[in-house]
């Protein structure tokens, strides 16, 4: 019986761990009460050790997931339960795979890593999910049609970025010089933070931006000093991700 109520409290720890995870990477601001009911009806899962019929064995993990899910998160549509589920099954398989390596190679410190490293692995992940989806969201789609060509690009979206054409007040889109034998350029002054300097600037048929097409007048500005971010060819300025949220 000691043995049981060990199980039964072993895995209570790891499914509030992980419905907290859950509900820290998607925002859900769900209260501690309703975190520990999931996690007790997650419980139940310690009786599948006596289940022998795989398929059994299956279909009441998926059950107890829901279960699990609707009370902890309540159900608001479909769209937001699966992603509840969607998440904790991503989390699930985080975790456990770093339990699996835990168990194989520290077996005397299995269950000191599962009650206190579990917690402190998931709050890294946390950290960096945060982060990648704080980054991410800056980057965007461009499509530049110029000449019968279409250019697909990747760009960063830089809050600081005002560039505008003093003559037009036109918008400037900083590239990197990926378009070769241009000709037909003009030269646009621009104030940066340490100078003054002139740019190098077309004139295009049109951009899109996540595939919306942009309603007013740009320039791109042609850069021969690389973008120094991964991935990244083109810079974009918040006016123009104003007129795409509009």
């Amino acid at each position: 019986m000691i043995y049981l109520d060990l199980l039964l409290f072993l895995n209570f720890l790891l499914d509030f761990t992980l419905l907290l995870s859950v509900s820290y990477i998607l925002n859900r601001n769900i209260k501690l009460r309703k975190i520990i009911y999931g996690s007790i009806i997650g419980c139940l899962s310690t009786f599948l050790l006596f289940m022998n019929n795989s398929i059994q064995l299956f279909i009441f993990k998926v059950f107890i997931s829901i279960i699990m899910t609707l009370t902890t998160f309540s159900y608001k549509n479909i769209k937001y339960t699966i992603k509840n589920l969607e998440y904790l099954y991503i989390v699930s398989i985080i975790l456990g795979g770093f339990l699996e390596i835990a168990k194989a190679e520290f077996k005397n410190l299995y269950l000191f890593i599962l009650l206190f490293i579990s917690p402190i692995i998931m709050y890294l992940y946390y950290k960096q999910t945060k982060e990648l989806k704080n980054n991410y969201s800056y980057y965007h789609k461009l499509d530049i049609h110029y000449k019968n060509k279409i250019f697909k690009l990747n760009a960063y979206l830089d809050t600081g970025n005002m560039l505008k054409d003093p003559y037009f007040n036109r918008d400037i889109i900083v590239i990197n010089n990926i378009l070769k034998n241009i000709d037909d350029f003009i030269l646009v002054p621009i104030d940066t933070i340490d100078n003054h300097s002139l740019i190098k600037c077309i004139k295009v048929d049109k951009v899109l931006i996540d595939n919306k097409e942009l309603s007013k007048k740009v320039l791109l500005g042609i850069t021969n000093k690389k973008i120094q971010m991964e991935g990244i060819d083109s810079i974009i300025g918040l006016n123009l991700m104003e007129e795409i949220i509009c």
